[in-house]
């Protein structure tokens, strides 16, 4: 090790239009992709720490297409259950 520190990384910001069309600034947290799927996954806060949702964690399923980036809620409660359990773990390992 050559004591040298690494520079802190700044977080990385994402915005999402709420229901009403104001977009609002999110934290991306993590990344992450689930074995045996390709399917790509991401978990974000609200960088607004007046907002009502200030300490949830929100998850997106996302596709990259060029420099665009598609969100999708997930709705589906086998799929949710399987990204918890994958961001919970990979949350356990960071700790």
């Amino acid at each position: 090790m050559n004591g040298q520190q690494k520079p802190e990384e700044s977080p990385e910001l994402i915005y999402i239009p709420d229901e009403h069309g104001n977009e609002e600034e999110f934290e991306i947290i993590m990344t992450f992709e689930v074995d045996d799927s390709d399917a790509k996954y991401m978990m974000v806060v609200p960088t607004d720490e007046n907002s009502e949702e200030a300490d949830e964690v929100y998850a997106f399923r996302y596709e990259e297409d060029g420099d665009d980036l598609k969100l999708y809620t997930i709705d589906d409660e086998e799929e949710w259950n399987i990204v918890e359990e994958t961001f919970n773990t990979l949350l356990e390992e960071e700790l």
